[in-house]
């Protein structure tokens, strides 16, 4: 196993790797939609909360020498389905070749965010 790190993404902030490299994929961690320079959430709205979210995973599937489109699955945390359609339009742009997916909507996500991305990408 490999741990992979970026600084293009948010640390950490508890006990866990922001993906760990193992058999030919890369398993990223939950990606919330944290401003990697400030350590805040981004203001805006659930779209523009999911734009964040996936450009840290895209920094960190960089940092692993592979890309979102190489996408297996993926899993989105919402506090509100109502949502569900703003996520989708930015999520399309980012997963062309459209992984296998699991949205379910949570009661509450770490420091107020409205939206967290996850996703394992196929390295080969």
């Amino acid at each position: 196993m490999k741990v992979v790190h970026t600084d293009g993404a948010p640390k950490a902030i508890g006990p866990y790797s922001q993906a760990i490299e193992a058999g030919g994929f890369v398993y990223c961690s939950g990606q919330i939609p944290l401003d990697p320079a400030t350590m805040q959430i981004v203001e805006g709205d659930a779209a523009a909360q999911a734009r964040r979210c996936l450009e840290n995973l895209k920094a960190v599937a960089e940092a692993a020498g592979t890309s979102l489109g190489s996408a297996v699955r993926a899993g989105l945390f919402l506090v509100s389905m109502d949502d569900f359609t703003a996520v989708n339009a930015v999520y399309e742009q980012y997963f062309p070749g459209k992984p296998a997916r699991t949205t379910v909507e949570v009661s509450r996500l770490p420091r107020g965010a409205r939206v967290e991305i996850e996703c394992v990408l196929f390295k080969g």
